[in-house]
């Protein structure tokens, strides 16, 4: 397993969505679960692109 660089944690939090940094601090659960979870995807997305599909892709049966 290779070793995460704090850097690129750092680039993706500073480029994700302004309303999910700020959602942190919500104080209505539900918002604050959602902006960890768009701040969680931002993330994952920059460090392995290929690996996070796109939430509006829809699924077609092949």
């Amino acid at each position: 397993m290779e070793r995460i660089d704090p850097q690129q944690i750092s680039d993706a939090l500073l480029n994700s969505a302004g309303w999910a940094r700020i959602g942190l601090t919500a104080p209505v659960q539900r918002i604050r679960e959602q902006a960890a979870k768009e701040l969680a995807l931002t993330i994952c997305e920059m460090l392995d692109p290929s690996r996070v599909p796109d939430r509006n892709q829809l699924a077609l049966p092949l």
